[in-house]
């Protein structure tokens, strides 16, 4: 392993670090489902405040549904837009599961994500049954998780961080965050905490010498 002798804990970012991730999956989805350019689909993405509500849980998975509706200008199910909302997560490396439970011996392993609702139900009872998983949830490879939709924080804010470290008494230097987005990076750096920017799927397997 690379790692720091001093480092006794690990902070995860989930979506392009554990979860193979491509948003572009869902820009299509909606792009085809309101016959709209992907380029405006894209801009309203960035744009629209009730994409970043949603991770910080100040709306309901019904709310951001028919915000979708409304600023897709589209009339459809609910099923319609959680498939088009969960087609950026492409998949569930088993490997990547394994680490996670090597590495839960070692170190303090924790979870920070940026997710949401629709998100983590479709990882728990879709994609990890689908791996013929044991575990019950996605919350067993981590000794703690820490969610955006429930903490009503989001990265990269300095208090979603700190949360995490007064919570667990981690020791900034002490502690590693991976994450693939270099603001979030950048906003854990800022509080002392040593950083990974994972910039490959596969990043993390090599960093640990796991394939």
């Amino acid at each position: 392993m690379n790692l720091e002798p001093s480092i006794k804990s690990l902070i995860f970012d989930l979506g392009g670090v554990i979860i193979d991730l491509s948003v572009d999956h869902t820009l299509q989805a909606f792009s085809d489902l309101s016959r709209t350019k992907k380029e405006k689909i894209e801009e309203l993405f960035v744009s629209a405040p009730g994409f970043e509500e949603y991770e910080k849980g100040l709306i309901s998975d019904d709310d951001f549904r028919n915000f979708v509706r409304k600023v897709y200008g589209i009339q459809c199910s609910s099923d319609e837009i959680d498939a088009c909302w969960n087609a950026m997560l492409l998949g569930l490396p088993v490997i990547k599961l394994a680490l996670l439970k090597n590495l839960k011996q070692h170190y303090n392993v924790f979870l920070l994500s940026n997710t949401n609702g629709i998100h983590l139900d479709y990882i728990n009872q879709v994609m990890l049954p689908a791996l013929g998983q044991e575990e019950p949830s996605l919350d067993s490879y981590f000794h703690r998780s820490y969610y955006s939709h429930r903490m009503k924080k989001r990265k990269p804010n300095a208090d979603i961080f700190e949360q995490v470290l007064e919570e667990n008494s981690l020791i900034p230097h002490q502690t590693l965050f991976l994450d693939d987005n270099k603001c979030n990076i950048e906003g854990a750096h800022q509080l002392g905490i040593k950083t990974l920017h994972v910039t490959s799927p596969d990043l993390i397997l090599d960093y640990f010498h796991e394939k």
